[in-house]
């Protein structure tokens, strides 16, 4: 099985866009909140997040169906091909696993999280709160290309609140606000 260095080079040999490099690695940070969470393998779960919209540059017609062509030539367990099919909901891939139901559930919210952050005076994610959040979260003018409903479904699909689900992924985005950029 390849290691996450090596899925981190390939996320990074596949994009050029540095916002989409930043999400993909806000999902992977989320993604490792959630494996120690649910004391899973935090790695395996870290190179789901950071390879889930790796064609999506490249190939937006055809993603993720093309990286996840690429990630089995390469040997990635299916665990994560699966998880990064079933996060977009238009394959009709079903989310049974816990992997996958994770990278369904964060990969909205961190999208959600970094925006808050890009309008706040500091642009820093350490004095973002989660009750800003929330107004943002309400406020269907901010941020219009964040599916809502997904983060809200992505939730229940853990068993947790909305409150629950975006306290834990702003505090994992926080404790790595230098490498994703939002100190």
């Amino acid at each position: 099985m390849p290691s996450f260095a090596e899925a981190l080079a390939l996320m990074e040999a596949w994009t050029e866009s540095e916002s989409l490099r930043r999400h993909m690695r806000a999902v992977e940070v989320a993604m490792r909140a959630y494996a120690r969470r649910y004391g899973e393998d935090e790695e395996l779960w870290a190179m789901a997040g950071v390879l889930h919209d790796m064609d999506y540059e490249k190939y937006p017609q055809e993603h993720p169906y093309r990286g996840v062509e690429e990630l089995r030539r390469l040997g990635y367990p299916e665990e994560v091909l699966e998880a990064i099919l079933g996060h977009a909901s238009y394959t009709g891939v079903p989310r049974r696993t816990p992997m996958a139901k994770a990278l369904f559930a964060v990969d909205e919210l961190t999208g959600l999280i970094t925006a808050a952050v890009y309008v706040r005076p500091d642009r820093s994610i350490l004095g973002l709160e989660l009750s800003s959040l929330k107004k943002k979260f309400k406020d269907k003018a901010f941020a219009k290309g964040v599916n809502r409903e997904e983060i809200r479904m992505g939730a229940e699909d853990l068993g947790l609140s909305l409150d629950e689900h975006m306290a834990l992924v702003l505090e994992a985005m926080r404790k790595e606000a230098e490498l994703l950029g939002l100190k």
